[in-house]
């Protein structure tokens, strides 16, 4: 077992001293979670975020990762002068409602990342969400790294246990949690994007199957979720390039090459979400042609049956107009040879339009 560093104090068989573990009060409920990681272990204990920052500091390696969930600006106070976090980061994590984007203040780094949901219903209308987003803040530091989320999923409960199951990974410091809650965002992107061309599917086959009711406001409503997810994955795209490219040495060089194969699967969603885009353009396009060919025919049936009861009309009121000198009007067989009439000429008008295939 290694030595662990000396607080000065040694008990009366000198053995070294048991590293200073604080039982600290609970944390907030803001606070998801705060632990101290060392050698990618999991020191026991419970702490708050100052006795944390205090324990690594003086065991002179392991980071501390503390969780928070919307926290308030006086809750983040006290962490952000702990911590030394720039005012301006601070205010993004606080208020949200920002862009993804990655920002370096002196020896912090920030990032902002899009999160996603799908939302399965049955029932859409024009105010649903299928795709439900939320904010994602990362502060990475030497010995740090503070997560702040926003919204009601995206919880990085699963990262952090899948981290804790892997200590070679978690040993390479804050940067590996960076990645991994990159990972985890970037997966759920897929996740999303697999679930929208299921969907995109279904409308295609719709539009272009005969004799099926167009729903417009249903294409207009995957439209624009598509937009929603695309605001959410391309600004993404540049961050994530400089975090594979070395743009700050806070990102060990081991992590760096994962976060290569993060921005393959971002690249590839981006993809996906253009191409989306672009075949929902189509599919309005042609549902706006054939609800226009759906028109044009139903007025050529209207059409059609006007001309067929306009026959019997006209002949009718001819007849009516009680003139002394109508041909047949004295004649025994006249009024069932007008009737007659009226319903062959209205027989060949049918043919007609059937053959014609406007009825």
């Amino acid at each position: 077992m290694p030595n662990l560093p000396s607080l000065g104090l040694r008990n009366r068989n000198n053995r070294a001293p048991q590293p200073l573990i604080r039982s600290a009060a609970p944390v907030s409920a803001y606070v998801v979670d705060c632990a101290i990681y060392d050698e990618g272990r999991r020191v026991e204990g419970s702490w708050n975020h100052s006795d944390a920052i205090e324990e690594v500091r003086r065991r002179g390696s392991g980071f501390v990762w503390i969780g928070l969930h919307e926290p308030t600006e006086e809750q983040i106070n006290g962490i952000a002068e702990t911590f030394g976090l720039h005012e301006l980061a601070v205010e993004d994590a606080v208020h949200a409602h920002q862009r993804p984007k990655l920002e370096r203040y002196d020896n912090t780094l920030f990032m902002v990342l899009k999160t996603v949901r799908y939302t399965d219903t049955e029932t859409r209308s024009a105010t649903s969400e299928i795709v439900d987003t939320g904010e994602l803040m990362v502060f990475l530091g030497r010995d740090f790294v503070i997560t702040v989320r926003h919204g009601k999923h995206a919880g990085l409960a699963e990262v952090r246990s899948q981290l804790e199951a892997d200590p070679e990974q978690l040993a390479l410091g804050p940067s590996a949690v960076l990645h991994g809650v990159a990972d985890h965002v970037v997966d759920t992107y897929l996740e999303v994007t697999e679930a929208i061309q299921d969907d995109i599917d279904e409308i295609e086959a719709e539009v272009f199957e005969p004799g099926t009711k167009i729903d417009a406001e249903h294409i207009y409503l995957m439209k624009r979720e598509v937009m929603e997810l695309r605001r959410a994955v391309q600004p993404l795209t540049k961050p994530m390039q400089r975090l594979a490219e070395g743009y700050t040495p806070m990102v060990a060089d081991e992590v760096r090459s994962y976060f290569r194969n993060v921005e393959d699967h971002l690249a590839r969603v981006s993809e996906m979400v253009g191409a989306f885009d672009e075949l929902l353009t189509t599919l309005v396009d042609a549902t706006l042609a054939k609800i226009t060919l759906q028109q044009n025919t139903d007025m050529r049936k209207i059409s059609a049956w006007v001309a067929i009861v306009s026959t019997p009309t006209m002949i009718a009121g001819i007849y009516g107009m009680n003139f002394d000198f109508m041909p047949e009007t004295n004649w025994t067989f006249g009024y069932p040879l007008a009737l007659m009439v009226m319903l062959g000429a209205c027989m060949v008008l049918f043919k007609i339009f059937r053959r014609n295939k406007w009825l």
